[in-house]
């Protein structure tokens, strides 16, 4: 049984309006208090609350820019006539710019979603439910509000820290806090996370093991925080193995065997799936997963409609895959004359006829058996957190300072990986063959940006030779020579430097709250 059935989600739909945020940082949840007195008395009411923190309104406009900030700033997509989308291809990007807008209003309605739910909690919820429903549906709130500001983190480094929305009623204008603080507040709700979520759950609530899966990825992330001189934090790089290691031998979790499997709906919510955002199927705009808007053909999409922007992949990315590694390819990006017999089945399948991205294209709605899906709202419960990505990141915090290593318990993890795909296992690792391996394992999931953010934390001179030397162009590909031949830039890109890795806030936000323009200042 899934999380969340379509019953569900029409209920959840209106619970996360009574308690949200809107459309905007600065707007407040609801103060009407319609039903919330005579909600959060029992552990039922408490799960249903929490239900509705998983996708929707609260993460709809972040998951607009979800592929765009993770993918095409990185330089494993494009979108050739997208204007906004052609700043990040570029690095020109504007203080106007919609992507970055949507990103951050997005994050923030999800922080605001959550800190509704957290008090609501504390204080609505009677004695009669005891304080492991209470604490474990706290958990439940403080991951989401926890993963949130992860990615206003790593985009925006120094950003406002909101536990309490109703304190914007009477002090609407926050200053930025330090990002040092930031991680802090981040590793404190997924502490509180992994302590009281549970081991196992329905599938699509988050666990235990997806708490520790964060937290190493986060405390990776921190090893590297104000050490441009390329050695990182011993102390946290241990603690980003202790977590990960946890996952990885003490969850009883394994990766899915089919690579190309995880990206079919029939799996969603798999046992790879650590965090995954989740989806019913809508017509209405604003509540649902857009991703079909990706679709290479309308004939692919539910209505024969909604292929609005398809994204090729770049040459950069295309050079990655050996003819090996084909598993993982195919089910990233499609090349003409690749056929998809699950997509449009029942005119026969689908045969591209060009390059465009292929994870998050799902199919029409009898390729799904969900006669009520539009390209407005896809099924498919797209990852944030997977196992694979605990694997990987297992292996670098063993790597941590070293030049390399052949550390077994590393090349354990890094190659059921590896295995799984169908490519030959390596037998040392180094900074280059992780980061190359993320890059394709999780290509086209939102992944490549923040892996090179955390890179500039540490190394700025190799995070920028990255983005520098990257062929971000398009190519042509003869399907009979199996030949790539790139093409030449369509628009000049700017080159990289240091502050390429730390956007710009959005200029509506700063008009509408002058202090986000002044220095960051201390949260704790």
């Amino acid at each position: 049984m899934k999380l969340i059935n379509k019953r569900i989600i029409f209920m959840l739909l209106a619970l996360s309006f009574m308690l949200s945020c809107q459309d905007s940082f600065l707007d407040r949840p609801s103060q009407s208090g319609t039903s919330t007195d005579n909600f959060y008395q029992t552990k039922e009411d408490l799960r249903l609350a929490t239900a509705a923190l998983y996708g929707g309104k609260p993460w709809w406009q972040y998951n607009q820019s979800y592929l765009e900030l993770g993918d095409i700033l990185s330089g494993d997509l494009i979108a050739q006539w997208w204007a906004e989308a052609v700043q990040l291809n570029t690095f020109t990007v504007s203080g106007s710019n919609g992507i970055l807008s949507s990103a951050w209003t997005g994050l923030y309605n999800t922080v605001g979603h959550s800190n509704a739910t957290i008090n609501a909690i504390l204080e609505k919820t009677p004695a009669s439910v005891s304080d492991v429903d209470k604490n474990a549906a706290l958990g439940e709130a403080k991951f989401i509000r926890a993963v949130s500001y992860y990615h206003l983190a790593m985009l925006w480094q120094d950003v406002p820290i909101i536990e309490d929305n109703r304190k914007l009623v009477t002090s609407p204008l926050v200053n930025r806090n330090t990002v040092e603080d930031v991680y802090k507040f981040i590793v404190s709700d997924l502490t509180f996370a992994s302590e009281h979520l549970p081991t196992s759950d329905t599938p699509g609530r988050v666990t235990t093991w997806s708490a520790q899966g964060m937290l190493a990825k986060v405390y990776l992330t921190m090893a590297g925080l104000g050490h441009a001189d390329g050695s990182r934090d011993q102390a946290l790089l241990d603690k980003a193995k202790l977590y990960a290691q946890n996952v990885c031998t003490k969850s009883g979790l394994t990766l899915l065997p089919n690579y190309d499997n995880l990206f079919k709906t029939q799996y969603n919510d798999n046992v790879e799936s650590l965090f995954a955002l989740q989806w019913t199927a809508t017509s209405g705009w604003g509540i649902g997963n857009q991703l079909l808007t990706h679709s290479p053909s309308d004939a692919l999409n539910p209505g024969k409609t909604g292929a609005w922007t398809p994204y090729p992949p770049t040459y950069d990315l295309f050079e990655l895959y050996v003819e090996k590694d084909s598993v993982r390819r195919k089910a990233t990006f499609m090349l003409p004359g690749d056929h998809y017999a699950e997509l449009n089945r029942a005119e026969g399948g689908y045969t591209a006829s060009g390059s465009s991205m292929k994870k998050h294209i799902i199919g029409n709605e009898l390729d799904n058996n969900t006669p009520s899906m539009t390209f407005l709202g896809s099924i498919e419960h797209n990852y944030i957190l997977r196992l694979a990505d605990v694997y990987l990141i297992y292996a670098e915090a063993i790597l941590g300072n070293s030049a390399s290593t052949a550390d077994a318990d590393a090349l354990f993890y890094f190659n059921k990986v590896r295995t799984r795909a169908g490519v030959d296992v390596v037998t040392s690792l180094n900074t280059d063959v992780i980061l190359k391996e993320r890059r394709i394992e999780l290509a086209c999931e939102g992944q490549f940006w923040y892996d090179l953010v955390r890179l500039s934390y540490y190394n700025p001179t190799k995070a920028i030779s990255m983005l520098s030397n990257q062929k971000r162009v398009l190519f042509d590909y003869d399907k009979v020579t199996k030949v790539a031949t790139p093409k030449d830039p369509f628009a000049a890109i700017s080159p990289a430097t240091e502050s390429t890795f730390k956007l710009g806030l959005p200029s509506s936000e700063i008009i509408a709250n002058p202090k986000l323009a002044q220095p960051p200042v201390p949260y704790y």
